[in-house]
């Protein structure tokens, strides 16, 4: 199973999220969970570098299926209401995942 963290601070920004795990809803290649949370979380990485022009800090182990995203501190107000719609985007679209795939993916928020 995918399991997906937000950590979100007491403003209930998002300061970083972290996915982990498997999906194992089909064989390799072909495991479109995955494929699509993969897609999903890397696409609002990549959006949040090439339209805010911010580098977050970002660890991945692709053999264990591991991924850590953490928002840049002090941010411009500006920039941080853009990066922030971004990862919105992106926890919606892994919540309309999970709807539909619920044994394959979880997601829950904690306290930052």
């Amino acid at each position: 199973m995918i399991k997906v963290t937000i950590y979100r601070d007491e403003r209930k920004s998002i300061t970083s999220f972290s996915m982990s795990g498997h999906a194992d809803s089909g064989p390799y290649g072909q495991d479109l969970v995955c494929a699509g949370a993969s897609a999903v979380s890397f696409g609002a990485i990549n959006a949040v570098e090439v339209l805010c022009s911010v580098t977050p800090d970002v660890e991945t182990h692709e053999d264990g299926g591991y991924l850590i995203f953490r928002t840049p501190d002090h941010l411009e107000d500006h920039i941080h209401e853009k990066v922030q719609l971004l990862l919105e985007g992106m926890v919606v679209s892994l919540q309309t995942i999970e709807n539909d795939y619920g044994r394959f993916i979880s997601l829950q928020e904690k306290q930052a």
